[in-house]
């Protein structure tokens, strides 16, 4: 294994009707299934807490792209995570789609850092060959 950077870690009880929090406390949160599209507004899930994750993580990853080839540029990253039925197993996996919105740059340069930014962020290598990933990015 690689030298550790970074160690954070989260505890979950009572799996998806529980509740979540990380080491620190700053997460503290209710779980609960959702039903269809309809989450409750009172609690979240894992995938909506991959989603956060996955979404801060890309978004300094395309900025740190960005910076590295002298680009001023200004971005958002929505992260939207699907659970999906698995038809392998009768279970569920997940989907994402990468949602990247970027002014400063036309759109050619706006996809290309973005596929840099695929290559480098940890989410995107952790996920690659395990979940379908799509990219959508648009130059403002």
């Amino acid at each position: 294994m690689a030298d550790k950077v970074f160690t954070t870690s989260a505890t979950a009880v009572g799996g998806r009707e529980g509740q979540v929090k990380s080491d620190n406390g700053v997460i503290e949160v209710q779980l609960s299934m959702p039903k269809g599209d309809d989450i409750p507004s009172d609690a979240s899930n894992p995938e909506q807490l991959f989603a956060s994750g996955y979404a801060s993580c890309f978004d300094g990853a395309l900025n740190l792209m960005a910076s590295k080839s002298k680009e001023e540029i200004e971005s958002e990253t929505k992260a939207e995570v699907s659970l999906l039925k698995d038809p392998h197993d009768g279970g569920f996996q997940l989907g994402v789609a990468l949602h990247v919105s970027i002014k400063g740059v036309d759109q050619s340069k706006a996809e290309e850092l973005v596929e840099k930014a695929h290559e480098f962020c940890p989410y995107s290598k952790a996920t690659r060959g395990n979940v379908d990933v799509s990219l959508h990015v648009k130059a403002q």
